[in-house]
């Protein structure tokens, strides 16, 4: 967006506040892709014997823990579209954990989800109410609410839980199930058929399986706001706005936009979303709150959102993986991070292959001098130490960074100081 663009432009949902950089990859490439990389994944599996890294239950247990990250990182993608960098969302997920919980226990489920994002919501106020109308550092402002929100949490707890059944100073009362469902006939046909140990259907049935098998009515709703961000930011004057914020709020305000305004609205609903994350912690995963449950994910969250290059649908493909990462903790974890060792060496030959096709020889040759050494350590090893399997959703996280970080646009006032008036 420019200095230039009428009055008239910010009421087209339409119009992009600037030009993209970079190419965007069309959605039958996409699925291509995800084909690929499907295929690679059977192959491993036949050849490791590894069933486990497509089954159904894992990928049942891969959605669940896909929901809180993904929903931390569209609370960021929010935020960071008007322009403020939101490091505080652990601290607001860990209030959405605690206050989930909280209401959950004594007056139901449905009632602590809406509480949950009421906490997280007070989080993003705070963060708001510092970072944009008194200018604070935003990253400062984050690491502060994140402090604050594991203080308060720690000091409420006792208060709050203690002296109830199940209740202690670091764990609440359990709450009670929010229900699930399975779609019938379905469930049971795909389960059936990722039993077959097929090579390709096998395992795009298990994939399918973990989406219609034991999954919570909350993940749903989680689901269903993806395309319900994309859809307000990119094909509403509202998300127009709101977006003009982050890329050149001097120019909104010149056309008549409230940045402040937009400002705060959307870092609240980030820190409600990051809310519904932890509510989703305390309620689905866990039907309790326990202190530390978050576990990193709302900084997870953040790096699935760079990684989707501040788009919802990238968003949700980060998650998608973090949490299938992250899955491999509970699930055959050993056995399966073995195997993806294979995976992640193929993988990086594939890579240093597409590399040297462009002629950069350079980052081709290490790419290739890694995945030999990956592959090393796969040939010469029968498993992993489980320090490793622990650490897998957090090198994963830094890897996929590094190896996207060329390719990101972030919005061009994101984490930039702002004051009323300072373009006159």
């Amino acid at each position: 967006m420019t200095t230039s663009t009428t009055a008239t432009d910010l009421n087209q949902p339409s119009l992009e506040p600037t030009a993209r950089t970079g190419r965007k990859m069309s959605l039958p490439v996409l699925l291509l892709v995800i084909a690929g990389v499907l295929a690679l994944t059977s192959l491993v599996r036949i050849i490791t014997g590894a069933d486990g890294i497509t089954n159904v239950s894992q990928m049942s247990t891969a959605l669940e823990l896909a929901v809180p990250i993904g929903l931390a990182g569209l609370g960021g993608l929010w935020a960071e579209r008007s322009g403020v960098v939101n490091i505080g969302l652990e601290g607001m997920m860990i209030l959405g954990t605690w206050f989930g919980a909280w209401a959950g226990f004594q007056y139901g489920p449905w009632t602590g989800v809406l509480v949950g994002i009421a906490g997280g919501a007070i989080g993003g106020l705070l963060h708001a109410f510092v970072t944009v109308t008194f200018n604070v550092n935003h990253i400062v402002s984050g690491v502060a609410i994140n402090i604050l929100a594991l203080g308060a949490t720690r000091y409420l707890a006792p208060l709050a839980f203690e002296g109830h059944q199940g209740g202690s100073a670091k764990q609440s009362p359990p709450v009670e199930s929010i229900g699930d469902f399975t779609i019938p006939g379905l469930s049971d046909a795909l389960t059936e058929l990722n039993s077959k140990g097929w090579f390709f259907v096998s395992d795009l049935a298990g994939l399918l399986g973990g989406l219609v098998t034991n999954v919570s009515w909350l993940t749903l709703v989680a689901v269903a706001l993806i395309p319900a961000t994309w859809w307000i930011l990119w094909r509403s004057a509202f998300g127009l706005r709101l977006r003009s914020c982050g890329e050149n709020p001097i120019a909104a305000e010149s056309l008549g936009v409230n940045v402040y305004k937009y400002k705060y609205i959307a870092v609240i609903i980030s820190g409600g979303l990051a809310g519904l994350g932890g509510a989703f912690l305390s309620i689905v995963a866990n039907p309790f709150y326990l202190e530390g449950q978050t576990s990193g994910r709302g900084f997870i969250g953040l790096a699935a959102m760079i990684f989707g290059n501040w788009m919802p649908g990238g968003l949700a493909l980060g998650a998608g993986l973090f949490g299938y990462t992250d899955s491999l903790n509970l699930r055959g974890g050993s056995e399966n991070v073995h195997a993806l060792l294979l995976l992640g060496a193929l993988l990086l030959l594939i890579g240093a292959i597409w590399l040297a096709v462009r002629k950069k020889f350079v980052p081709a040759l290490i790419t290739a001098v890694i995945g030999a050494l990956v592959f090393t350590w796969y040939a010469t090893t029968n498993e992993v130490p489980n320090q490793v399997v622990a650490a897998t959703p957090y090198v994963i996280t830094l890897i996929v960074l590094a190896l996207s970080a060329q390719r990101l646009r972030m919005p061009k006032a994101d984490g930039l100081p702002y004051r009323k008036g300072q373009g006159k």
